[in-house]
């Protein structure tokens, strides 16, 4: 009966149910909707980049929409941030679309899409690793990044979380760059959208995981229905996804109270790391004709996801054990 109603084998509907599992872990943890997984992970699969870009954003709203509520329970979101991404990452999906389907037309899309994923998951990825790794002594006055975007003082100034002013237009301008290339690659931007507000306007780690949580939800609907629009979207990959992510948000939502920024950032840069070379070996696989290579990357790409939702849940674990004693103790005093 599950065959029939999603259209696909009962192995294939299984490895889609335990990836939404992971991914929804990921996404309440990093506050990210999971494309910046699922999509490489499709193209991976065989799946042509607009099929790919438009259920991943799919996804993306579904997944979100479970963790925003838990990150509202916690107080990390930004409510006002949120809406100026809103706004600004609305129009750049549009612009994004577009060029997805005129490389489309080209017959370069596949191509393109496959080296952005790389050159962007590497790049973000290796930053981030550099910073979590890097111990800063001026962390109270935040990184010399952050300070050159709060120092352009077009008005109206905006008060964020954090206890920092940014400019309404800086922050458009930034949310409509990242919302161009969440069309194009059929991500929600989150794993460009967390680190922009982390190191771009100064925001908290956590605040900054909730308020990308709550600008998805807007940003994946609206990608996803311009892409349903087109036909390329298939339910029969988001629904399975969508019924393991359901529990998975909620778990990955929980623990990052509990677990330390810094092991968000680390874990962070692995996944993406982990998506560029997924994607890298797929190309070499199908370009030298290699099943080897096609196999790590599946391999890289689901293990990874399997690894880092495990490690998550095990930091949560131990924390919360380490907080048992103290409470006990403070009991007894």
């Amino acid at each position: 009966m599950a065959m029939e109603l999603f259209g696909i084998a009962a192995g294939q509907l299984g490895l889609f149910v335990t990836f939404g599992l992971l991914i929804g872990t990921l996404f309440g943890f990093f506050g990210m909707g999971g494309s910046f997984l699922v999509t490489p992970a499709l193209l991976v699969m065989g799946y042509d980049s607009t099929t790919a870009v438009g259920s991943g954003l799919a996804f993306v709203f579904g997944t979100s929409v479970i963790a925003a509520l838990r990150h509202r329970d916690h107080g990390q979101v930004d409510y006002k941030l949120g809406l100026m991404f809103i706004v600004g990452m609305t129009a750049g999906i549009e612009v994004g679309k577009g060029v997805v389907y005129y490389l489309k037309a080209l017959g370069f899309a596949d191509l393109v899409v496959s080296i952005s994923y790389i050159g962007l998951l590497a790049i973000v990825g290796l930053l981030m690793l550099r910073d979590a790794r890097t111990e800063s002594s001026d962390d109270d006055e935040g990184s010399a990044l952050a300070e050159k975007f709060q120092s352009i003082k077009i008005p109206p100034m905006i008060s964020i979380k954090g206890g920092t002013k940014v400019s309404l237009w800086v922050t458009l301008a930034m949310a409509f760059a990242i919302g161009i290339l969440s069309g194009f690659l059929g991500v929600g931007g989150g794993f460009l959208l967390m680190p922009a507000m982390m190191y771009g306007l100064g925001v908290p780690a956590a605040v900054a995981v909730g308020t990308d949580v709550f600008q998805i939800t807007a940003s994946g609907a609206f990608g996803a229905f311009t892409y349903a629009q087109s036909g390329a979207l298939d339910l029969t990959i988001v629904l399975p996804l969508l019924a393991g992510s359901a529990m998975g948000a909620r778990i990955g939502a929980g623990a990052t109270a509990l677990v330390d920024e810094d092991d968000i950032t680390e874990y962070f840069a692995a996944m993406l790391l982990a998506g560029s070379a997924a994607v890298a070996s797929r190309n070499l696989g199908n370009a030298y004709d290699m099943g080897i290579f096609n196999q790590l990357s599946q391999v890289l790409i689901f293990g990874s996801a399997l690894l880092v939702s495990g490690a998550v849940i095990w930091a949560s674990i131990q924390s919360i054990r380490e907080d048992e004693p103290a409470e006990s103790v403070h009991a007894a005093d």
